[in-house]
């Protein structure tokens, strides 16, 4: 499942478990299953934010080499 997961849906999933941990609308039966997935949700988010960095950081060296190289 967490390979059907993209960012956004993280994102909104992991915003749904705070606000409800924030109203108290968890019972505390379910806390610690709640806190896991939070965690979880964290880690990919983190990822895709590391991945997507790592790839424009990538672009743009490729872009300055480029324009660097044709002066």
């Amino acid at each position: 499942m967490n390979k059907e997961l993209n960012y956004t849906k993280a994102f909104n999933e992991l915003q749904e478990i705070v606000s409800e941990i924030e109203k108290g609308e968890i019972s505390v039966d379910r806390l610690s299953e709640k806190v896991k997935r939070a965690a979880l949700l964290i880690r990919i988010c983190k990822t895709k934010l590391t991945n997507t960095e790592e790839d424009v950081n990538k672009i743009l060296k490729e872009l300055d080499s480029a324009t660097n190289g044709s002066e």
